[in-house]
């Protein structure tokens, strides 16, 4: 794995926070890993190429939804930015630092 995403410590302010339980963060820092390895793996030549790799992971995140109001939690406001800011990190650690941040995330439903 690139060594800038391999050290970045992801979903970090919702680790920080109670109100976000740790073992579905967990998994929600799983779909991030899983999409590094995706652009590693994939190389997506073009931005519409990236944008598909973050939409398919952006659908896991909204499957992970339900976790996070079993758990009495949700994907909120400050959530939804934390995870568009790792998503935007993301982009720019694998040469997209013109990714529109707001399409890295567009199929998301929280």
């Amino acid at each position: 794995m690139n060594q800038q995403a391999a050290d970045h410590a992801f979903l970090k302010g919702m680790y920080e926070d109670g109100y976000y339980p740790d073992h579905v963060v967990d998994r929600a820092r799983a779909i991030l890993l899983r999409l590094c390895a995706r652009v590693e793996a994939e190389r997506p030549a073009d931005l519409p190429a990236l944008y598909v790799l973050t939409h398919a992971a952006t659908e896991e995140f909204n499957e992970l939804e339900a976790d996070f109001h079993a758990a009495g939690s949700e994907i909120e406001t400050v959530a939804r930015d934390l995870i568009g800011e790792d998503f935007a990190f993301i982009a720019t650690t694998y040469g997209f630092p013109g990714a529109d941040h707001e399409e890295l995330i567009a199929t998301r439903d929280w």
